[in-house]
């Protein structure tokens, strides 16, 4: 908004400088985007006292004089002006200097006498065509003081952005409030009773109020007898400071209220309103009208419109209809200034693409008991200006109450508490009164605050003490530290196993997805999982963001595979993801009967093709790799991952290289390669191994506590040992089984190699393994190895029927 300082200083005092008035109306709130001058630019003037004038020597027509400047020494200088005389007040242009103009002034020898400045005149200066002579001040000028603090220059204006929230602002009444808040002073108000005379309004225009929720209050106020012309250009002036253009004296006048007091006005011809009256309604299915802009605009059953008898002749809150506008030969008019709701006067502008000063301030909010107010100011200057008569009293209509706060409670201590002051009870009274906050005492140590009808920011206590910091002053409210004493949380035990998983898996070069918690249930069946099993119940989602992705997921392993599989089609084939997160089954989780959300973790691990000839090969089965990753991730869960075989132990993995998993005594999921029809199903072209565990066994138990044993001094002796055994025999069964048998003694154990083929029985298979043995105490002896590795072999002969290599 462009608030014109001359303008305003009719409203209220201002301060010395608009350079003050600017810096504190920011502290307030406001931000200042520019500042313009019409006028020159005299802050390089000074105002002088002429002392002395003499002859100049060597001129007739020149005149030598010693001027004050408030400097130390008065200067020399040297005039041909023939009104200059001793006692004045003067412009004076101090050399070296740039005068208004843009010319350069510099010391210079006038006729063999140096002149150190210039005495201005009006022509000089930029203020007027006059340059017979000098430009004689006032005589109570402050000496030295700058010429643009004496001599007004143009208009200044200042460039306000005003915050959605205070509508209140957008108007001189309301930077003058906010001027008066921030500097004390007295407000002016412009006259606004109109002088009545002749018939009642009421005998010429009815009015009514037919979407009540749409209109709060209308006021209607007629002026007759009226002669259309041009302004007068004190009118044209302050609009064009302001930014606006003048049109006739009518339209002129309703711009000029709506800057003085922030209320949107309408003038109508009244003539051309059918049936005598004006009704406040919504908009008929495919009602039209032509705007004033030239448009012609279709209108909604949701639009409000201000109609007569018989058609729409304004778009309420917008832009009023080319019909019914003032003209050149308009005698008689209908003022109309109302509150419209805020609410459907921007959802019709922004649908139309209208933006106007009157919908920009009936968006924001407007002062409900002004309406009255600005429509008597409004019929007042008309009158005055076009040779009119206001007809007696107004027409009115009320709508549905406007839905505003009128008072809060606020706690005497709440202003101190969220600011960090030491505000007194009587001065937070004195600072919000300066805001026309009425604040009154209660027993109970609270103010009740009336809230001004002009105020729609207004709501809850914070609000107001937002109002004690702004005109207190935002610089002056100390810098203190916050002071609280802080509880100790406790972590939940389900949030630090997801912490552990997250940095294993991470530190094993896995990267974590998070991923959309809804699928498509199709992808259950391209897992391949049955009908009876408990995933199978899903939580299906009213309103989903697709038709597609329609129910809460019960696994991860959807998600994975998908986010896989857009990777993939992009070119990024070697893909190693993991995701923790609760999921949601339709299974109850206890007696309240809502569905459970146990906590899984899931990895996926694709290891695609060689980039680059330097790259080394790899032809180790993702099945092992995914089952390493899964070892080391229990081990930093403090637990021992137990490996059980199964042909099945998941249906989307494939039968021959997948393994269910055993933690916390029970069973918590399975790794493995992907089954071929899964990886079909979900466009996986390439090998695949995923796993997938419940992790609720984990969070439930507590952390067991690891103990470093001491390194043993004494060597380490290692054995080889393979054996034959059956085909099917899984290797972790025997794994465990040695480790039993070797006792303490056997530190380390591995298998190294697996083979079939040429040299071994059918249905035979060699397992080969390593033992390392040591004690802690001593050195093994070798009769002690022989007796232990002996006790291995006999075990592996009675439990497996193996037979030693």
């Amino acid at each position: 908004m462009r608030v014109p300082l001359n303008w305003l200083a009719e409203w209220v005092d201002l301060p010395p400088s608009h350079e003050e008035l600017g810096r504190r109306l920011t502290i307030g709130g406001l931000e200042i985007e520019g500042v313009t001058q019409s006028g020159p630019d005299l802050s390089s003037i000074v105002v002088g006292s002429v002392i002395e004038r003499s002859a100049h020597p060597n001129a007739d027509r020149l005149s030598l004089c010693r001027v004050d400047t408030g400097a130390d020494a008065a200067l020399e200088i040297v005039c041909g002006a023939p009104n200059v005389a001793a006692g004045q007040k003067v412009a004076v242009a101090v050399a070296p200097t740039v005068l208004p103009d843009g010319s350069k002034l510099k010391r210079s020898k006038i006729r063999g006498v140096t002149s150190e400045g210039m005495i201005c005149s009006a022509r000089e200066l930029g203020l007027g065509d006059e340059h017979d002579g000098i430009l004689v001040l006032d005589a109570d000028a402050p000496v030295g003081a700058p010429l643009s603090q004496v001599v007004s220059a143009g208009e200044i204006v200042i460039d306000v952005e005003i915050t959605p929230n205070r509508g209140d602002w957008l108007s001189m009444l309301g930077m003058a409030r906010e001027t008066r808040a921030q500097f004390g002073g007295e407000l002016r108000m412009p006259p606004t009773e109109p002088p009545e005379s002749g018939r009642a309004a009421s005998d010429d225009i009815r009015v009514a109020i037919d979407d009540t929720a749409g209109c709060y209050r209308y006021v209607g106020r007629v002026v007759r007898g009226i002669q259309v012309g041009p302004s007068p250009e004190w009118i044209v002036q302050k609009l064009e400071a302001a930014g606006l253009r003048a049109i006739n004296v009518v339209v002129d006048v309703t711009n000029l209220v709506l800057l003085e007091f922030g209320q949107p006005l309408h003038a109508f011809d009244l003539s051309t309103l059918r049936g005598a009256e004006v009704r406040v309604r919504s908009a008929r299915p495919d009602e039209k009208i032509a705007t004033l802009d030239g448009q012609m605009r279709e209108l909604r059953s949701d639009d409000l419109v201000i109609a007569d008898a018989e058609r729409a002749v304004a778009i309420a809150g917008v832009m009023g209809g080319v019909e019914t506008e003032v003209r050149e030969g308009t005698v008689d008019i209908l003022i109309e200034a109302a509150h419209f709701c805020p609410a459907r006067v921007r959802h019709t502008a922004r649908r139309l693409g209208l933006q106007t000063d009157s919908s920009y301030r009936f968006e924001r909010g407007i002062d409900r008991d002004g309406v009255r107010r600005a429509a008597d100011r409004a019929a007042r200057l008309i009158a005055e200006l076009t040779g009119g008569s206001v007809s007696s009293g107004a027409v009115e209509a009320l709508g549905d109450a406007f839905p505003c706060t009128t008072t809060v409670t606020l706690r005497a201590d709440h202003p101190n508490r969220l600011l960090g002051t030491d505000l007194s009870a009587d001065q937070v009274v004195e600072l919000l009164a300066r805001v026309e906050i009425e604040a009154s005492h209660s027993a109970d140590g609270e103010f009740e605050c009336r809230i001004p009808t002009y105020r729609n920011d207004i709501s809850i206590a914070a609000d107001l003490v937002e109002e004690v910091a702004r005109i207190y002053g935002y610089d002056r409210i100390p810098i203190t530290m916050p002071v609280g004493a802080l509880a100790p949380v406790a972590v939940p035990r389900r949030r630090v196993v997801m912490d552990r998983v997250r940095d294993s898996l991470r530190s094993l070069q896995l990267l974590e997805t998070r991923n959309f918690p809804m699928i498509d249930p199709r992808d259950l069946d391209a897992l391949r999982i049955p009908a009876a099993d408990p995933r199978r119940g899903v939580i299906r989602v009213l309103n989903p963001m697709n038709e597609a992705d329609c129910t809460m997921r019960p696994t991860l392993l959807p998600s994975l595979l998908r986010c896989a599989q857009r990777n993939a089609a992009r070119q990024v084939n070697r893909i190693r993801i993991f995701e923790v997160t609760p999921v949601v089954r339709s299974e109850p989780k206890g007696g309240d009967g809502l569905p459970s959300e146990p906590l899984l973790v899931a990895g996926l691990l694709i290891r695609g093709e060689r980039t680059s000839l330097w790259e080394a090969s790899d032809s180790t089965p993702l099945f092992f790799e995914a089952k390493g990753i899964v070892e080391r991730l229990f081990a930093d869960l403090g637990h021992t991952a137990q490996f059980e075989s199964s042909e099945a132990p998941e249906p989307f993995l494939h039968p021959g290289a997948a393994i269910g998993v055993r933690a916390a005594g029970q069973s918590i999921g399975a790794l493995g390669e992907l089954h071929p029809e899964t990886a079909v199903a979900f466009g996986i072209g390439s090998d695949c191994a995923v796993f997938e565990f419940e992790l609720e066994r984990v969070v439930q138990q507590p952390d067991s506590v690891r103990e470093a044993d001491e390194v043993s001094r004494h060597p380490a002796v290692r054995r080889d040992l393979a054996v034959l055994v059956d085909q099917a025999q899984p290797a972790g069964e025997v794994l465990d089984a040695i480790r039993k048998a070797g006792g303490s003694a056997l530190v380390e154990l591995s298998l190294f190699d697996r083979y079939e083929g040429d040299g071994i029985a059918d249905g035979k298979v060699s397992l080969a393994f390593r033992l390392v043995l040591q004690r802690p105490d001593r050195t093994l002896k070798d009769a002690e190895v022989t007796k232990l590795v002996e006790r291995v072999r006999s075990m592996l002969s009675h439990r497996f029927d193996a037979e030693l290599r």
